[in-house]
């Protein structure tokens, strides 16, 4: 008799004690915000600028440095708009463009053990091929790394306490090919085959509404300027070959998060653009046989660059200085010849060099 009752007690703690729990993590959940995004922490966007990865197969690099940026400057509590080489982490983690992905699981370790320079070191010359790659000299002391990385289930709690906790999710999903004629609202599958998969960064979610804040490496005229409200219903996480839920958070930002180093940009040319006597149109016929993205060119030109913390630039073509210009607006005028070309501007200030480069094709 005495150990029924012993037994009925305990029984009845534990249901206690169980139900306690539930409640709490019911709390738990119900405590989540019905809105949250990175756009808007304290009226503050950490989100950095929307970038185009195309013609290249490297969004794995393209979704883990927007993730990164986005903690740097949450952890800096500065907007100074980081940039980094995505271009750096997908070759020296092991992508190929031939294999058509790099490992995310390599360069989350990568990311670990070297870290990734700033833009500048190695900036993304769009070529659908691979090529001999090498980021600028000295570019180990201007590396960011993190302390961390692991997956999450697929699951909305899960998803958005990581989100809340972590900083934005490197998220890998099937897509359909509507998906890529998406221009706004919020996305929902039509119509369409299965057209493959693809890596992004989640940045928040909204429960009014039932979607998902995505950001995409697809350039500002896809989607909303870039980005995505993706509908719960919609979003089809997919596994990383097996290795992984394909659902990943990085863990906290460290290293050079600011170098003191040149921000320089090539303005004009652009990729999918072609110039025909300095007026810029997108390019249309892009299945010509000549290098997809590089820019275009009929007749004279002026290379254009914007820079910051800089005091001076030089504009090579084909790896042969040809300019160097010492005040803004920086700009070189060139009747360059006819064939494939590469502009890399190398910008410099007391401290150290930065680069940025694009191929272009002269017509005529």
């Amino acid at each position: 008799m005495k150990k029924a009752i012993t037994f009925i007690i305990f029984i009845t703690i534990l249901t206690t004690f169980t139900n306690s729990i539930n409640k709490a993590a019911d709390i738990e959940s119900n405590d989540l915000p019905k809105y949250f995004s990175w756009q808007n922490i304290n009226n503050i966007d950490y989100t950095t600028a929307i970038k185009n990865q195309a013609p290249a197969p490297t969004c794995e690099s393209y979704a883990l440095c927007a993730s990164l940026e986005i903690i740097m400057q949450y952890q800096m509590e500065e907007i100074y708009n980081p940039d980094l080489s995505e271009t750096h982490l997908y070759f020296y983690a092991g992508g190929t463009y031939e294999a058509g992905y790099v490992n995310l699981v390599d360069a989350a370790n990568y990311l670990i053990e070297h870290g990734v320079p700033d833009e500048g070191c190695y900036p993304d010359p769009h070529r659908p091929f691979d090529y001999p790659f090498e980021s600028l000299s000295g570019w180990q002391n201007r590396t960011v790394k993190i302390h961390g990385w692991g997956w999450i289930e697929h699951t909305e709690e899960s998803i958005k306490n990581a989100l809340i906790e972590h900083g934005p999710l490197v998220i890998c999903l099937y897509f359909w090919r509507d998906f890529l004629y998406y221009k706004g609202g919020i996305y929902e599958h039509r119509w369409g085959e299965r057209a493959g998969g693809h890596v992004m960064t989640l940045v928040g979610y909204d429960d009014n509404d039932r979607y998902w804040i995505v950001k995409n490496s697809a350039g500002t005229k896809w989607g909303e300027d870039g980005w995505c409200k993706m509908s719960y219903d919609a979003a089809w996480f997919a596994e990383w070959y097996g290795n992984g839920t394909g659902i990943m958070y990085i863990d906290r930002a460290y290293g050079n998060l600011k170098p003191d180093v040149p921000k320089v940009q090539i303005e004009t040319p652009k990729i999918f653009n072609t110039y025909i006597y300095g007026k810029e149109f997108t390019t249309i016929f892009r299945k010509l046989p000549l290098q997809k993205a590089a820019s275009r060119i009929i007749g004279d030109i002026t290379f254009n660059v914007t820079v910051e913390n800089t005091n001076f630039v030089e504009f090579y073509i084909d790896n042969v200085k040809h300019h160097t210009d010492y005040e803004f607006p920086f700009t070189y005028d060139i009747h360059p010849t006819r064939g494939l070309h590469t502009l890399e501007v190398r910008a410099y200030n007391k401290n150290s060099t930065s680069i940025d480069l694009i191929d272009f094709y002269v017509i005529i």
